[in-house]
Parts: C-alpha cells; structure tokens; sequence
C-alpha cells in the first residue's frame, strides 16, 4: 500500500527526534483548518518531546524544522518553520501535490481493477468481528430507533471492513417475551379479521400493529387482564396451544418478511441472525451454573444478580415463574457468539437508555462466562431519532415506522429532484427512493452517534448544503462530466487516467488553486478512514464527504474542463474528476449511501 504524504511527514519528523518506529508522533500529525498561516501539516511532536530532551518547546520545533527540510526530497517542501509555543507547521510544494496526486491516481485506478481501495488499511487485518445492530422486536412495529441503529451498525461494520476486518453482521431479535404475549391477545382480541396469506404484507403488518396496540393497552388498564397475558406468555414458551402456536407462527412470519424488506431497502444483509427463543435454554444452563457458584441470588421466587456488592444495581435473570428475563437470554446470546466465531471483537449497538442496564450485563458476563467474552464485547449506545412534531409512543399505537419516515422524506424530495432530473419515470423514481434513504442516513451519521438528533427536514433534505443530497448530486455532477467526456473525446479519458496514474505530462499542468486544493483534499483520505475505524466514528468519514464534495463542486464551476483546448490539461483535469468522484464514492460507501450516475 503506498505510502500517504502525511505518513511521510510523520515519519521524517519520528527520524529528525531519533525515534524511527515510533508512531506517536506520527499520531499528532494533523491538517489544520486554515493552511495559509499554520500549514498543509502540522506536528505538536517538540511540545511532547521537550522536557525529556532538556530543551525549551520552540528550540527543538526550530530543529525538527532543519532536519526535515534537509532530509527531504529537493523541491518536496515549499517551507518548514516552528511556530509558537512549539508547532512544526509545513508547506508543500505544489510539484510535492502534483505527486501525491500521481499516487492517488494509481490507488484509486488500482482499486477499480479489483486490487485495494484507496483509503483501505490493514489495522485490523486477519481480525473476527461482530457487529449486533438493528434488533427489531417481531409482533412490534420498525420505528425511526431500528433505523438509527442500523445505519449506524451497518457504518461500523463497513469502517472494520475498510480496515481489513472479516466482519458479521448479527441481528438479535425479540420473537419471545411479554410483547408477543400482548400482541398475540390483540391478534385474538381486536375484533377484526386476520390477514389471510395472500394479502399484502403492508395489510399484515398494519393488524399486527393495532392488535399489540390493543394488547399493551389492555396490559395497563386492568389486572384481569394483565393476568390472561401473562398467563399467555407462558403458553407461548411452552408451546403446547395449537390456536396461539398458530396465531405465533403467523406473526413471527410477517415480521421477519416485512424486516427483510426494509433491509433491502437500507443495503444491509445479516450474516447470523439469533433470536429469543433459542437463547432462553443456554440462557438458564448460565444462570444455574452462577447461582451453583454464588453469583446469583433468589429472591422472593425470583434469582437475581446482586449488583450492589458490586457498585451496580440488582436485576433480575429469572423471574418468580420460572421464565428467563431478557437479562438471562443475553448471557445465552453472547457465550453462542463466541462459541459460533473465534471473534477478536463483538460491538453491540443499542439505544443509549440501557447504559446502565449493559454495565450490568458485562459484569455478569466477566463473572460467569468465559474472560474473552466480556473482555472482547463492546457496547456502542446510540441518541435517539427524533421528529420534530416529537418523541414517539408504542403504547399508544401512534409509533413513528422507518417506513413512514422513508414515506415522508420521499414525499418531500419528489418535486426538488423533478425540478433537477433528466431521469424517466421508473429511474427517477428509483433515484428518490435512493436519495431519501440516504438523506436519512447522512443526518443520522454527520452526528456523534451517542448524540440524539431531530431529523430536519428542509436542512436534511437540501441539495446545496451539508446534506446526503448534495453529496449525491456532487458525485452525479462528476460522473456527468466523465460521461460527456467520453461521448465528446473518447480516447482523452482513458488517456487523463493513465496519465494520472504514470505522472506523465499531463500532471505538470495541474496548478491551479482548485485543482490543487482538491488533491490535498483527496490525500486526507485514507488517514481519515483509518482514524474512523479506530474510533467508531462515522461521523469523521461523513464531514471528509461533505468537505470533499465542496472542494470537487468548486474545482468544476471554476475549471474549465470539458472546453479546455490543451489536451494535456484537460486530460489532468478528467483524471482529477474521475479520481475524486471514486474517492467520494467509497466515502459515501462507508456510510452505507448509494451514489447515483444520474440524478
């Protein structure tokens, strides 16, 4: 893999402090926000070093300076200087850029021909993870917080990827427990006639809403029949009624259907999905094990976990029924992770009102299952989606679906992508279809992810600011100009390519601030990636999109390209389009956004 400019950098600077092989300075290399006056780069390495060298923070900047522009290839650096109170700050030549973007050329043409991509890395190389995400309830509805977990699962499940991880996918879903119970009495209750097998699954889907609607109200209002529902949750896991079986089986059905639907929708495919059901058994086998050995207690019926002793709170794994609680299923769940895949990491993603419940759970786990598992689980909580009419009620019934939010959003976009699409009918429809959902995902993952977010819509849905839109139609604006290339000078794309790939003399004619601001822009790529990775932070990938967007937008409205009489410079100019546009694509690509050809 070639190595960055900013690897370079670092590593002349670990060579000037006579640290070769170390990477901490290389890991406070950063690109500041304005080069003009603090650099292209920019290292803190003489602040950090100072003291143990018995020498005042700006004497060694002034050294880590001299050294590096000696050591330098000639014409490499346009300037090195220190900078108070003991920053090395440096300049790049614009033929240092030019150079860099040959690399970049070669990266990203390598990447197409099914070699690495650029701004892949080898962090996690030979590396097992499992990323749980999504974790929608069967017999309940897919709100707007599945849908925030999955398109956060699924951006961590592609940074590991980036990063050389064999990655899968997991969904654990809830297809027991009391929810099923009160929907299973709304599907008998509800006086309405049940789906049939040939109706629409929307049709499914809308009974099975109302019935655990009906069911959860009945649940609060009266202790006759909280007492018939519980005593039908019970029947659910015995499994001996032929009616509720029946009435179970048809649920489950629709539900895993319907999800699979909105997968498609989202780009996510599950490698393992575990559900409730099967992990209840494995579930109690632990809980018996810890209560043999002490770590468990019972308490009025019930066996719990006595969290006090151990600055948690107590909580129960079995209750006063004999029935495993959710606690229970999960120490199931995780020891048949790690006994199905010799997993180096398992990230969960859930809603961050269960903090506190997980801090529990892993301090079970580390008590009463093997210490890998504990040791090797991480737990990722997520904010919460909100509408700005709200936050929503599954009680009530009045719960805002992904669905319905999808519906929206597309209703929304429909007239600004007509006014902007050249597109028939069916494509343009499809391209709405793409922008809406990657609208919702930009604004999900342009946040921190423990942050929670109001969805706006007029800024989300914006097709000229720091939306997923704009980085669509940016990236359709490039592929455009590759397109129109081809139809007018064919033989000058593949030759703009080739010439970025081998430096040749096109290269030379790149020069002007744009062209060269958008390379600098381009070579931040893969340290970008490598940082998000390492941090779980999308939201990294998705402001590199957005600034490298502006700088692609601003280089086509300012250069002229396709008009370029010098065919040498219009060469270097399709092959800057061409790289930017794949660089934008894998950007969007890690954010699970699709990118379009025509908008």
């Amino acid at each position: 893999m070639e190595m960055s400019m900013k690897a370079k950098i670092a590593g002349m600077v670990e060579e000037a402090l006579g640290i070769a092989g170390n990477a901490a300075p290389a890991g406070e290399l950063s690109v500041p926000d304005d080069a003009a006056t603090q650099g292209h780069f920019s290292t803190n390495a003489a602040m950090r070093f100072a003291k143990e060298r018995g020498m005042k923070p700006m004497d060694l900047a002034a050294e880590i300076a001299e050294k590096v522009r000696v050591s330098a290839p000639a014409g490499f650096f346009e300037k090195a200087e220190a900078a108070a109170p003991g920053f090395v700050n440096f300049w790049m030549s614009d033929d240092a850029w030019r150079m860099e973007f040959a690399s970049i050329a070669v990266a990203v043409r390598r990447g197409a021909h099914g070699g690495s991509v650029y701004g892949t890395n080898d962090g996690m190389k030979g590396k097992a993870v499992m990323v749980e995400f999504t974790d929608p309830n069967p017999f309940k509805l897919f709100h707007i917080g599945h849908l925030m977990s999955n398109t956060i699962g699924e951006s961590f499940a592609r940074l590991y990827e980036a990063a050389g991880a064999k990655v899968i996918r997991a969904n654990y879903q809830g297809d027991v427990g009391l929810h099923v119970a009160k929907a299973v009495w709304g599907m008998r209750r509800i006086g309405k006639v049940m789906p049939g097998e040939g109706d629409d699954i929307g049709l499914k889907m809308a009974f099975l809403g109302e019935a655990y609607a009906y069911g959860a109200r009945a649940y609060e209002d009266g202790l006759e029949t909280r007492g018939e529902i519980d005593a039908l949750n019970e029947e659910i896991y015995a499994k001996k009624n032929d009616e509720v079986n029946g009435l179970y089986a048809a649920g489950r059905a629709w539900s895993l259907e319907y999800f699979e639907m909105l997968y498609a929708r989202l780009g996510t495919k599950f490698e393992r999905y575990y559900f409730e059901s099967e992990m209840a058994s494995p579930g109690l086998d632990v809980v018996d094990d810890g209560l043999g050995r002490g770590i468990f207690e019972k308490s009025d019926g019930a066996v719990v976990f006595p969290g006090e002793k151990y600055g948690l709170h107590t909580r129960v794994f079995v209750n006063s029924r004999g029935l495993p609680t959710y606690e229970a299923k999960e120490l199931g769940l995780n020891k048949k992770k790690f006994e199905e895949y010799p997993l180096d990491l398992s990230v969960v993603v859930t809603g961050n009102e269960i903090v506190d419940y997980f801090r529990v759970l892993l301090a079970v786990m580390s008590l009463v299952l093997p210490p890998e598992v504990a040791e090797r689980t991480r737990h990722m909580p997520h904010g919460m989606l909100r509408l700005p009419t709200g936050k929503m009620s599954s009680r009530t019934g009045d719960v805002i679906t992904a669905e319905a939010l999808l519906g929206q959003v597309k209703e929304r976009l429909a007239e600004k992508v007509s006014e902007r699409s050249a597109l028939g009918e069916e494509e343009r429809a499809a391209a709405t279809e793409a922008i809406a959902v990657g609208a919702i995902k930009y604004s999900i993952l342009k946040q921190n992810p423990g942050q929670d977010i109001v969805f706006d819509f007029e800024k989300s849905l914006s097709f000229e600011g720091d939306a997923g839109p704009y980085l669509q139609y940016a990236y359709a604006r490039l592929r455009s100009i590759l397109r129109k290339a081809r139809e007018e000078f064919d033989s000058d794309v593949e030759r703009a390519i080739a010439n970025g790939i081998d430096g040749g003399a096109a290269t030379g004619k790149i020069g002007t601030e744009s062209e060269l601001a958008l390379i600098r822009r381009m070579a931040e790529f893969p340290d970008i990636v490598a940082r998000a990775a390492a941090r779980l932070a999308p939201s990294a990938v998705a402001a590199y999109c957005y600034k490298l967007a502006v700088a692609a937008n601003k280089f086509y409205e300012t250069t002229p390209i396709l008009k370029d009489e010098d065919t040498e410079r219009r060469a270097a100019r399709l092959a800057l389009a061409s790289a930017a546009a794949d660089i934008l694509r894998t950007g969007l690509g890690l954010l699970g956004i699709v990118t379009l050809e025509k908008i």
